[in-house]
C-alpha cells in the first residue's frame, strides 16, 4: 500500500520521535524527567469537573452535537463574552464563533479549507508543527519566513516579494509565541493588517497561550487591529489556561466567512464536540478565574527555577517573556551537535526529555525547547543531571 505522496513530504513528527526515544530509555530503567510536550500537569479548576460529571445526567449529553442546541449557543455565547472581557472585541456567537476539537483539529482544518496545490501559505519558522504540517496535508505549498532572534522572531513580511505574497492564501502568527516565548505588541498586528489589506489571503492568528505573559503587559488579540475583521480569524483553547488538554475544546473566532468555509470542511470530518465537555467548557470560560492567575505564577515560577539553574550551570538562557516554555541555544560544548542528535543525547545520558528544535521547522536548529509541566524538585534533579553531563570529562 502506498500512502499520499503529500504524507511521505511530511517530517517524522516532534513528538513522536521523542516519545520513542524516552520509551526506549525506560525500557533500560532510566528515570526520565519529560520536558519534551507542553502537556500541563495540574488537575482543571475543580468547578470545571464538578460540571463535567452532573452534565454526563443531562437528557441528549450523549447524542450528536447541533448548531441550534442549547448546550451548543451557550459555549458559543461563552467564547464570545470571554473576548470581549478579555479584549473587548465584539464577536457575533452565531457567525464570529467556531468552536474546534481543540485548536489543532481547527488549524489543520483550515488549510484544507483554503489550499489548492499550487496556493502558497507562509508560515514563520520556527513554529508549532501544525502550522506547516497542516499546509504539506493539504497539498499546498509552505514558504517559511526565518524568525530571528536578533529581530525578535517577529516575521519580516514586508521583504517579500511581491510573486510570493500574490500567490499565498494563508499567513499564520502566533503571538506569545511557541516554541520562541517571543511577544508582540498592537501595533505590530496593525502593520500586519494594514499590509495585507490589499492581499486576498487569510491571516489565521494562534493565540493559545495569551494568559501566560510574565512582563506585566497583556498579550493583545490580531482582531483588536483596525481591519482586522475583513480577513483575519484567530484560534484559542483550553488547553494551557484550564488545564484541559486531553478534553480537545479550542475554537476559532473572526471573519465569518472565513468561519463558514472551516465550520464547511469540518462538517464533513466531524460532528463536534462531546456536549458534557461543552457543558463544562462554558463554565470554565463563564466561572471565577483565580485559577488561571494561580497556575501561571506557578509556571512563572518553574520558568525561573530552570533558566537561573541553567545559567548557574553554565548553560546560557534566557527568561521568557511568555508561554511555559524556555527556548535554549544547545550548550557551546555540543554545538556541533543537530538539536535533534543534543536531544538524544540528553535523553540517553541524562534522562532528561526536550523537544529538538528542528521539530519546530528548519529555522529552529541550533536551539531546543524546555516545557515546564514537571514540578519544582524534579527540575532541579533534571539541573543537577545536566550539570554533570556539562561537566563530564571528554
Amino acid at each position: 500500500m502506498q500512502e499520499a505522496n503529500r504524507m511521505k513530504r511530511l517530517p517524522p513528527y516532534l513528538f513522536t520521535v521523542v516519545d520513542n526515544l524516552k520509551r526506549e530509555v525506560r525500557q533500560q530503567g532510566v528515570d526520565v524527567i519529560d520536558f519534551s510536550m507542553g502537556n500541563p500537569d495540574f488537575e482543571p479548576p475543580r468547578h470545571v469537573l464538578t460540571a463535567l460529571r452532573e452534565a454526563l445526567h443531562e437528557d441528549g449529553v450523549h447524542r450528536y452535537s447541533k448548531f441550534d442546541g442549547v448546550v451548543e449557543t451557550k459555549l458559543r455565547k461563552a467564547i464570545s463574552n470571554w473576548y470581549k472581557g478579555r479584549f473587548n472585541v465584539d464577536l457575533d456567537p452565531d457567525t464570529e464563533v467556531l468552536p474546534c476539537i481543540g485548536s489543532k483539529e481547527g488549524i489543520a482544518h483550515l488549510s484544507l479549507a483554503f489550499l489548492n496545490n499550487d496556493d502558497l501559505a507562509l508560515v514563520p519558522s520556527p513554529a508549532y508543527p501544525v502550522h506547516f504540517n497542516g499546509v504539506i496535508m493539504a497539498g499546498g505549498i509552505l514558504y517559511n519566513i526565518p524568525l530571528k532572534e536578533e529581530e525578535n522572531y517577529l516575521p519580516d513580511l514586508w521583504s517579500l516579494p511581491r510573486e510570493t505574497t500574490r500567490l499565498s492564501k494563508l499567513l499564520f502568527l502566533s503571538y506569545p509565541h511557541n516554541p520562541t516565548t517571543a511577544t508582540c505588541d498592537l501595533a505590530f498586528y496593525e502593520r500586519v493588517v494594514r499590509w495585507a489589506a490589499d492581499k486576498p489571503m487569510v491571516i489565521a492568528s494562534d493565540l493559545a497561550y495569551s494568559d501566560f505573559v510574565f512582563t506585566g503587559k497583556r498579550a493583545h488579540s490580531i482582531l483588536e487591529a483596525k481591519g482586522a475583521r475583513r480577513q483575519c480569524i484567530e484560534f484559542h483553547t483550553l488547553s494551557k489556561s484550564f488545564s484541559m488538554p486531553g478534553w480537545r475544546v479550542g475554537y476559532a473566532v473572526g471573519n465569518k466567512d472565513i468561519l463558514a468555509s472551516l465550520a464547511k470542511t469540518k462538517s464533513y470530518c466531524d460532528f463536534g464536540l462531546f456536549r458534557a465537555v461543552q457543558v463544562a467548557a462554558t463554565k470554565a470560560l463563564t466561572g471565577p478565574q483565580t485559577y488561571v492567575k494561580k497556575i501561571v505564577a506557578i509556571y512563572k515560577q518553574r520558568v525561573e527555577l530552570l533558566v537561573d539553574g541553567l545559567n548557574a550551570i553554565g548553560w546560557e538562557a534566557k527568561k521568557p517573556k511568555a508561554t511555559f516554555y524556555v527556548w535554549a541555544r544547545i550548550p557551546l560544548k555540543f554545538s556541533a551537535l543537530t538539536s535533534m542528535e543534543f536531544t538524544e543525547l540528553l535523553i540517553r545520558e541524562t534522562g532528561v526529555a526536550v523537544s529538538p528544535g528542528t521539530g519546530f521547522g528548519d529555522y529552529g536548529e541550533g536551539y531546543i525547547r524546555f516545557a515546564l509541566v514537571v514540578e519544582e524538585n524534579r527540575i532541579r534533579e533534571a539541573l543537577g543531571r545536566i550539570d554533570r553531563l556539562l561537566h563530564a570529562s571528554v
